[in-house]
């Protein structure tokens, strides 16, 4: 019984990271979608090589030949795997559909957790040719990968043994460079990166505005030529950068609740018209992260607010201390079928507010419902339906 239990689950999580992914790159309807694939796969519609079940004969009440026995056989089989799916597809749709896209449980998404960290990587210390030095690694971090205006990423390296012990490693050429498509010239001069040595830790500060990439859109590339020991290695950082500025933080936070949940609204100033796209961490008052807070609309130009709702049944289950503490915001302006695709606004690091308390019994324990919802409910309960009566028809 409990390999049946954790099936929907993970059908749940996988669900859900789709509906994260879905509201970041501009989609919040494709949550709802993800059930098309599994209502698909638990459709009536014969599969090339079904044969029909001698339904007529048994019905009548006439034997069965050994050959009609087999084919009832195969279609029994057959029609118990789409009952397992489709009831699968309903369990995990109902599960991860219980709490609207624009509030989940943060540990369906433990990559949001701390999205500000520096993304760290062990990686191969390339030779010429691209073969991977043997006994020795690279160890890097890189604080962001997407920028805007005069924002930076600070990148670090070092360079280790299998032991973890830190190895001399010499930097003989460090530019930074605009990536162009083949055939077409850059439009932009390489810029001489300075690199700092902390230890036999290296590092530089990739700030495009500030190093005569100023009015250029694409990617920009640090590129380090090394030196371990007479040994040449190469290694590069890729960010991607937009010189615009498409919208402006104000200050505050305003708060609301209601029996549904409890809002928090950001203030911004939108200097660029589009789909804006918000994130935002809540913890409870001992620090434990609790939901992940989403905004995906259109927006006007002009002075808003980004309302970033905690649902009143992820509050109910997750029974978190209060108050809830919202942090870590980061959010941009989505821009489809172009590239640089989005363009950020600046980082909100840390606690930007703090909520009152609450009695969680004056917050409604209901699940989230809309007629999408709705819709797919029904529809992945009549694939549950059809599946089940075929399986009793064809039974013993």
């Amino acid at each position: 019984m409990k390999p049946q239990r954790r099936a929907p689950a993970l059908l749940a999580a996988a669900v859900a990271l789709v509906a994260l992914w879905s509201w970041q790159r501009g989609e919040p309807q494709a949550a709802e979608t993800t059930a098309a694939p599994e209502t698909q796969a638990a459709a009536p519609t014969p599969t090339p090589g079904e044969v029909p079940a001698p339904a007529a004969s048994a019905s009548a009440g006439a034997p069965l030949s050994p050959l009609g026995q087999a084919q009832r056989r195969e279609q029994l089989a057959l029609w118990q795997g789409r009952l397992e799916r489709a009831r699968m597809a309903l369990d995990g749709y109902r599960i991860a559909a219980q709490y609207p896209h624009e509030s989940r449980p943060i540990d369906e998404h433990p990559d949001q957790v701390r999205p500000f960290e520096p993304i760290a990587e062990d990686r191969a210390l390339r030779l010429p040719g691209g073969s991977a030095a043997q006994g020795v690694h690279l160890k890097t971090t890189q604080e962001r990968v997407f920028a805007s205006g005069s924002e930076s990423s600070r990148v670090t390296l070092k360079l280790e043994d299998d032991a973890g012990r830190t190895l001399p490693l010499r930097v003989t050429r460090a530019v930074q460079k605009e990536v162009t498509p083949p055939g077409r010239t850059a439009s932009t001069a390489e810029f001489p990166m300075p690199i700092g040595n902390d230890n036999g830790v290296l590092s530089a500060v990739m700030q495009p505005a500030a190093q005569g990439f100023a009015a250029f859109a694409g990617t920009v590339r640090l590129e380090l030529m090394l030196d371990y020991g007479g040994q040449p290695g190469f290694i590069y950082f890729d960010l991607t950068y937009s010189p615009e500025t498409a919208a402006t933080w104000l200050p505050g936070v305003r708060e609301a609740s209601s029996a549904a949940g409890i809002d928090f609204f950001v203030k911004a100033q939108v200097l660029v018209p589009g789909r804006y796209v918000v994130s935002a961490r809540i913890d409870d008052a001992k620090g434990q992260p609790v939901a992940l807070a989403l905004f995906n609309a259109e927006v006007a130009v002009g002075s808003t607010e980004f309302r970033l709702p905690v649902f009143g049944k992820l509050l109910r289950d997750r029974q978190p201390a209060f108050p809830l503490q919202l942090r870590d915001i980061e959010a941009f302006l989505l821009k489809p079928d172009t590239f640089p695709d989005r363009v950020m606004l600046p980082r909100r690091a840390g606690v930007q507010h703090t909520s009152k308390s609450y009695a969680l019994s004056s917050i409604s324990d209901a699940e989230w419902s809309s007629d999408e919802r709705d819709r797919y409910l029904a529809e992945l309960g009549k694939d549950v339906a059809t599946a089940e009566q075929k399986v009793k028809a064809l039974g013993p």
